[in-house]
């Protein structure tokens, strides 16, 4: 369920500057990691290969692609914040900054933590501007820190 419910969509001005929410645990499996470097084009042996990540990656296995641990993102925002039915539709719009600061090994558990950087109303629609910082259970560093600019309209 999301943590902030909005009844109107300009009413998330409100919260800039605040973090909204953290959202649940989400294991990156092994299984996503393959779907994803079969969607990507992107089959380097770092991402595919279980026997050969053990012997040769610094990691002692598999880690997923950064692109990958950013696209979540999406299934993040939905955690954390409920639209009302006023938008007919979101889009993404681009991003800042990324940065990927530690790798996610397959099986590990990440979570997002979403702040709302800033909020501009248009007529028609909004802008909002996440700071993302996707962390891993147990690490010391984020492994994925972005700044991400939606549009909502309604």
């Amino acid at each position: 369920m999301p943590t902030l419910v909005l009844k109107s969509l300009r009413s998330l001005k409100d919260y800039v500057d605040r973090e909204i929410a953290t959202s649940d645990w989400l294991v990156v499996t092994q299984e996503r990691i393959l779907q994803f470097a079969e969607a990507t084009g992107d089959r380097q042996w770092i991402h595919v290969d279980p026997e050969r990540a053990q012997r040769e990656s610094p990691y002692g296995s598999t880690i997923a692609h950064g692109f990958l641990t950013l696209s979540l993102m999406s299934h993040f925002i939905r955690e954390a914040i409920q639209l009302p039915v006023e938008v007919r539709q979101t889009i993404n719009y681009g991003l800042n900054r990324v940065r990927f600061p530690a790798p996610v090994r397959a099986g590990e558990k990440i979570r997002a933590r979403v702040r709302l950087h800033s909020f501009r109303d248009f007529p028609g629609s909004v802008e909002a501007v996440f700071d993302i910082t996707i962390e891993t259970e147990g690490a010391e560093k984020p492994c994925c820190v972005a700044e991400w600019v939606l549009r909502y309209y309604l």
